[in-house]
């Protein structure tokens, strides 16, 4: 709720209408918030005695987990990076002597929240990792190493073979629509559908899901040329990240550092540490020698992108229907072209 604009967090009055406790807890909040280049203090003798690390040394103000994520996978100007895991986070920076247009849906933009000089944009999803966790753990009953039996299985399907359809809301959705009290839905099971088939529905969901992040951002003005992927499903499951470049039609990289979050921190603790040396005067200085991404690039594929570009309107039409009040989608179709694409598939 940081605007240096508008003279940085609300006042009292504001906070107190939101509820009451968030009043009396303003006086002893921050009155001025300062972005991760800069000095919080020194390493004192306790922690350098646990640390092993000399006494003294320059700590860098702390951030989130995703941003410092973003920091390590190399985030920049008209770059994406999406954290995958348990739940993703899309971290992306605008220059903030530019003027960044109000994108509905999307409520993490903050000055200086990823990178100094830049306004942080910050959107995701509440569940992907666990969605596909909830499918195998707690409905099939299997262990971790079950992933890997479905997304074997799964792997050996075409785009639209299924023929089901699923909202990627088992934990509500963040963006755009930001409604918690929304669930999750599978469309098109019959007798025959099979677990991994589930699975991998499971998967094109939330990749459906990004995808209607990503429209949402370009719409509103912001220019994605490259998209950087890191966090556990990104660096074990190369299934997910070929469904996600087929879907979103981009090439998706993955960072050859497995501890982007760490990699970010210590960016920045570098940064504060050797302002001095002119080899280290911006965090772009230190990305361009510590951020790397993998060999392997995953290309979407046209003929996969095609049907499921044809999927994506189905998609977006039961997204909106359930979504969003008002809203007038004919349904009854629905399940008959998906029926319609795996056979023609």
């Amino acid at each position: 709720m940081y605007n240096q604009q508008w003279g940085g967090l609300p006042d009292e009055d504001f906070l107190g209408r939101l509820a009451p406790e968030m009043a009396d807890m303003r006086m002893r909040l921050y009155s001025t918030a300062h972005t991760s280049d800069q000095t919080a203090g020194m390493l004192d003798g306790e922690w350098s005695d646990k640390l092993g690390l000399k006494a003294g040394i320059p700590v860098a103000v702390g951030a989130l987990d995703a941003h410092l994520g973003a920091v390590g996978a190399g985030v920049g100007e008209n770059i994406l990076v999406k954290i995958m895991g348990t739940s993703t986070c899309d971290i992306m920076v605008y220059p903030d002597r530019k003027n960044l247009q109000d994108i509905p849906g999307v409520a993490g933009i903050v000055e200086g929240s990823v990178l100094p000089g830049y306004i942080g944009i910050e959107a995701g999803q509440s569940a992907v990792g666990d969605i596909f966790h909830w499918w195998v753990s707690r409905v099939l009953q299997k262990g971790e190493e079950y992933h890997t039996v479905l997304s074997n299985k799964a792997s050996k399907l075409s785009a639209g073979q299924t023929g089901l359809l699923a909202l990627d809301w088992n934990n509500g959705n963040r963006n755009i629509l930001t409604d918690p009290n929304l669930t999750g839905l599978i469309i098109g099971q019959t007798l025959l559908t099979e677990d991994y088939e589930i699975y991998r529905t499971l998967i094109e969901a939330t990749a459906f899901g990004a995808r209607r992040i990503i429209e949402q951002m370009e719409n509103h003005g912001i220019v994605i040329s490259k998209v950087i992927n890191c966090g556990g499903i990104a660096e074990k499951n190369p299934l997910v990240m070929q469904i996600y470049a087929d879907i979103l039609n981009r090439p998706m990289e993955v960072t050859a550092s497995p501890q982007t979050v760490a990699l970010g921190a210590a960016i920045f603790g570098g940064l504060v540490a050797y302002k001095n040396d002119p080899g280290f005067q911006s965090v772009q200085d230190i990305q361009k020698r510590v951020c790397r991404i993998k060999e392997k690039t995953y290309l979407p594929q046209k003929e996969e992108h095609q049907i499921y570009h044809r999927i994506y309107k189905l998609y977006k039409d039961v997204h909106d229907s359930f979504g969003i009040s008002g809203t007038r989608k004919e349904l009854f179709p629905l399940m008959k072209e998906l029926l319609e694409i795996k056979r023609s598939v």
